[in-house]
């Protein structure tokens, strides 16, 4: 705060003082002059700062007017200026840039397209298929993509094109919670090998038509548990 700030406030605080103008100023006990102190300073004029970012966009504003203006500059400042100037555009580009980002990465992760509108069972063909022929990554993918659209076909989750690995197993594991731990794992093989650039193995493509016979199992014994409870009396 400057010098000028406690004259200021001097003035201030004998400006309220009833009959200022007309008398001599009255001198308060030291519980009023605080809190008359307080008051004052609370106010906002006292409070202006500009900010670090607002104090350095005025430097190279003026920085850049001194040279729009002919004015002779330093070479190492110019260069300064130039070198903030760009951090700061790339700064403000990462920062616009960074939520669109993860949002096309989040989109691109889906495990179901939304013009893939084959059934469970012919995307178990086309796993079978790329097994057949040693083709374990596709053979992977596909399997995969197959427990998902059957857990939709039998109602254990909505379709809803676009839903990555990680929501399918966590949404479906909570209606099938004894398959939870095994749908997790099957969640990020299949992204570590659609996604991650993991080569497939057959072992792999084992785990997932092991999932894929835990999965129908569960489902069933939820649905017999399910039909086999009494009903509630109205």
């Amino acid at each position: 705060m400057t010098a000028a700030v406690p004259s200021l406030v001097t003035g201030r605080l004998l400006g309220l003082l009833p009959g200022a103008a007309q008398e001599p100023p009255v001198v308060p006990d030291a519980p009023t002059a605080r809190r008359w102190a307080v008051d004052e300073l609370a106010r906002p004029e006292y409070h202006v700062q500009r900010s670090l970012l607002g104090r350095l966009l005025d430097w190279l504003t003026e920085q850049f007017d001194r040279v729009q203006q002919g004015v002779q500059v330093d070479g190492r400042v110019a260069a300064l200026v130039i070198a903030v100037a760009v951090l700061l555009a790339l700064a403000v580009a990462w920062w616009v840039a960074g939520p669109v980002r993860r949002g096309s990465a989040s989109a691109s992760r889906a495990v179901l397209a939304e013009d893939d509108v084959r059934t469970a069972a012919q995307m178990r063909a086309a796993a079978d298929a790329a097994a057949a022929r040693g083709d374990w990554t596709l053979a992977v993918v596909e399997r995969f993509r197959s427990v998902v659209r059957d857990l939709e076909e039998r109602a254990v989750l909505d379709e809803r094109p676009g839903r990555t690995a990680h929501e399918a197993t966590l949404e479906a594991g909570t209606r099938l919670a004894g398959v939870a731990t095994a749908l997790d794992a099957g969640g990020r093989l299949f992204d570590d090998v659609a996604y991650g650039g993991r080569a497939a193995t057959d072992r792999d493509d084992a785990a997932l038509r092991e999932l894929a016979a835990q999965v129908a199992a569960a489902r069933r014994m939820a649905a017999t548990r399910s039909s086999s409870a009494p009903a509630v009396p109205r």
